[in-house]
């Protein structure tokens, strides 16, 4: 009788424990739009934090000094990867109280790290140590979409960079032992959809 409650605690727990899933992707891949469109329709989602972030370095910075890499706003571009990396960290440490079955991220704790790389910044253990120990179930990742591509005021990178750190983002997700789902370009209900099949499999 005791095996039967213990199988049943156990099943328990692991319907009660949310599936966390990022949704990554170089600039302009219409991740945010999906980000949005997946909390419209009730699913709890976690929104990219770097956008504030790099407007608030360019008002404290050089704001004439457009270039790709947004750490030229900074004067120490590690504590600001630093910072970007302890908010990522913050939004994983909610998600574990949240009782839902998926939550969604627009954008993982890898992606530091990625965008270290493309920029060829270095890091320490400590970086390396918060992706080994704090792991998603699913990682979905967008390709780069010419016909979508916008240059803003927070977007500063061109398309073919946008590629490049696509090419990145796979590569570190990857070294850390992810697989990650492609989705194809095509309409937000038909991504949505693709998204929450792989997700469910």
């Amino acid at each position: 009788m005791l095996g039967s409650i213990d199988y049943f605690c156990e099943c328990k727990t692991q319907f009660l424990k949310s599936k966390k899933v990022v949704i990554t992707g170089g600039p302009s891949t219409g991740k945010t739009v999906i980000i949005k469109e997946l909390e419209t329709i009730g699913y709890n989602c976690f929104h990219e934090i770097i956008r504030d972030m790099t407007l608030e370095a360019k008002k404290n910075g050089n704001p004439g000094s457009l270039v790709s890499n947004p750490l030229a706003f900074v004067p120490d571009p590690f504590a600001f990867n630093k910072k970007i990396l302890s908010e990522r960290m913050a939004q994983y440490n909610k998600s574990v109280n949240i009782k839902e079955p998926i939550i969604f991220f627009d954008r993982g704790i890898p992606d530091v790290l990625a965008y270290m790389d493309y920029f060829n910044q270095s890091y320490d253990q400590e970086f390396e140590a918060v992706c080994e120990d704090n792991r998603y179930d699913k990682v979905i990742i967008l390709p780069p979409w010419k016909e979508i591509y916008v240059s803003d005021n927070e977007r500063l990178e061109s398309f073919e960079e946008a590629i490049e750190i696509f090419d990145h983002l796979k590569q570190t997700y990857e070294r850390y032992n992810y697989d990650p789902i492609l989705v194809p370009n095509g309409t937000v209900a038909e991504r949505i959809s693709i998204i929450l099949n792989a997700v469910n499999e």
